[in-house]
C-alpha cells in the first residue's frame, strides 16, 4: 500500500453464544447498536461519513443489504450510501480492505467498516421436495388437480434444511468445516490432547483479559429488552478445565476424530465497526488514532485444507513486501479450531511445507506463543463469522498498546479455501 490507513476508532458488541441474550436481535439490529455507539464515542458527525460497508455471511431475508438497513437504523443520513460484502469468515476484513481501496483511490475520505452476524437467526429452510409441493399446489387451478397434488405429500418433505449446517458445509469438497479441521489434525499429526490444551489456554487467557479490563477498551455495552445490560463476552468459561475438555466426544468424526465442541469455536452473535481515514487526513484533523493498517492480502487453497489460510495469506503478503515474522511483534490468528491453529504453527516453521506449498526457499519462521492471541481467541470468545475479521484488527491494536509493541499481524482462515492477512501498526 502506498499510504497507511488510520483506524480512528473501533468497537464491538459483546460476543454472545447463539441462543442466549442476543437471540431476538437480527444482524441489522446488532450492527445498528455498534454503529450508533461508534459515532457517539468518536465525536464525529454522521454527515462526515462518505460510506458504510459491513461484512455479513448469512444476510437476513428481511434486511437485504444489511449494511444499509443498519446504517439508517443507527441514524446515518439518507444520503450516505452503504453496501454489504461477503467473503465468508473474512467478511469483516473484506469490508475493511474494500474501504481501504476507496480511500487510497480518493473516492472517499471517511468510511465506516466492520461486520455483523446473528448466527442464532440463520433460518431453517424448506426442503426442495416441500418447495416443489408448494409450487405445484399454487399452480393447480382446479379441485381435482389440487387434490392430486395434496395426495403427493409425504411427511419426510417436512424435514428442514438447517441453514447453519448448510452454510458450514463446503459445496466443492462436500465437507463440513469441522471435518476440514480433522483433515489438518491428521496431516500434521496433531493429538487430541494438544488441541484440548490449546483450547483450555484460550479460555485462561480470555478470562485473565476480562479480569484485567482489557476488553473494556473495545466492547460497547448493549441493553437487552431494557432490562439486562450486557458488557462482556459470555464464551470464556470460569469452570473450564482440561479434564472436562478431555471428556467430550468427537463431534464431526464420531469414531476416529479429535475435534470436539470444546476445542472448536462456539456459534456466536455480534457486530463490530471502525472509522477509517487516510493517515494524512486523520493527522490533519487531529483525530485520536487507534492504529494503522499497513497492508493486506488474500490467498486461495484447497477447500478441504481451508484452515491453513493464515500461512498461505501471510506468505503471500510477506513475499510481496519482502518481510518476515521477525518484523512482527504480535499475532491475532482466528481460532476456528485448535487443530487449525496448531497446523498453522507447524506450517509456519516447516521448511518442507514452505517449499512444497508456498514456493518459498525456507520456512516463514517460528511463531512466538507468548504474543499469539495473548488475550485468548475465538475458542473462548466466539466466532460470529461476518465479524471476526474486524474484531481481530481492533483487538490486535489494543494488544500492541498493552504489550508496548508496534507491529502486528491479523490473520484468519476462510471457509471455501482462502486466507486473509493484515499488517497493522501503532505509534
Amino acid at each position: 500500500m502506498k499510504e497507511r490507513i488510520a483506524i480512528v476508532s473501533g468497537y464491538r458488541t459483546p460476543f454472545l453464544k447463539a441462543a442466549t441474550n442476543f437471540s431476538f436481535y437480527d444482524a441489522d439490529d446488532l450492527a445498528a447498536f455498534v454503529l450508533k455507539h461508534l459515532m457517539l464515542k468518536s465525536g464525529l458527525s454522521n454527515n462526515v461519513v462518505d460510506e458504510v460497508v459491513l461484512g455479513n455471511v448469512a444476510q437476513p431475508s428481511k434486511a437485504a443489504n444489511v449494511s444499509r438497513v443498519a446504517a439508517l437504523k443507527a441514524g446515518f443520513d439518507l444520503k450516505t450510501p452503504a453496501y454489504t460484502v461477503q467473503r465468508n469468515c473474512a467478511s469483516g476484513m473484506e469490508s475493511v480492505s474494500s474501504a481501504i481501496n476507496k480511500l487510497l483511490a480518493h473516492k472517499a475520505d471517511t468510511i465506516v467498516a466492520g461486520g455483523t452476524e446473528s448466527m442464532t437467526n440463520i433460518p431453517f429452510l424448506f426442503s426442495k421436495p416441500m418447495k416443489q409441493f408448494f409450487e405445484n399446489l399454487m399452480k393447480a387451478k382446479t379441485l381435482p388437480k389440487k387434490l392430486s397434488v395434496l395426495s403427493s405429500f409425504k411427511f419426510k418433505h417436512l424435514m428442514p434444511v438447517i441453514g447453519l449446517m448448510d452454510g458450514l458445509t463446503d459445496p466443492i469438497c462436500g465437507q463440513i468445516m469441522g471435518i476440514t479441521a480433522e483433515n489438518l489434525a491428521k496431516e500434521f499429526s496433531i493429538t487430541r490432547r494438544e488441541q484440548d490444551e490449546y483450547a483450555f489456554n484460550s479460555h485462561k487467557k480470555a478470562l485473565a483479559a476480562q479480569e484485567n479490563g482489557f476488553f473494556e477498551q473495545e466492547i460497547i455495552p448493549v441493553l437487552v429488552d431494557n432490562k439486562a445490560l450486557i458488557t462482556t463476552d459470555n464464551g470464556p468459561m470460569k469452570d473450564q478445565s482440561l479434564k472436562k475438555l478431555q471428556k467430550l466426544r468427537p463431534y464431526f468424526d464420531r469414531h476416529y476424530g479429535t475435534v470436539t465442541v470444546g476445542n472448536a469455536c462456539p456459534i456466536t452473535d455480534g457486530a463490530a465497526a471502525m472509522i477509517l481515514k487516510r493517515e494524512a487526513d486523520a493527522k490533519r484533523d487531529h483525530d485520536s488514532i487507534l492504529g494503522y493498517i499497513v497492508d493486506y492480502d488474500y490467498a486461495g487453497l484447497e477447500p478441504s485444507r481451508m484452515g491453513l489460510g493464515p500461512v498461505y495469506a501471510t506468505a503471500k503478503l510477506f513475499k510481496r513486501r519482502n518481510e518476515s515474522l521477525a518484523d512482527i511483534d504480535a499475532i491475532e490468528m482466528n481460532e476456528a479450531f485448535a487443530a487449525q491453529i496448531l497446523a498453522n504453527l507447524r506450517a509456519f516453521e516447516s521448511d518442507s511445507f514452505s517449499k512444497t506449498f508456498l514456493g518459498l526457499d525456507k520456512a516463514l519462521g517460528q511463531v512466538n506463543l507468548e504474543t499469539l492471541n495473548p488475550n485468548g481467541g475465538a475458542i473462548a470468545l466466539g466466532h460470529p463469522v461476518g465479524v471476526s475479521g474486524s474484531r481481530l484488527l481492533i483487538t490486535l491494536l489494543h494488544a500492541l498498546r498493552t504489550l508496548k509493541k508496534q507491529r502486528g499481524l491479523a490473520t484468519l482462515c476462510v471457509g471455501g479455501g482462502q486466507g486473509a492477512a493484515f499488517i497493522v501498526e501503532v505509534e
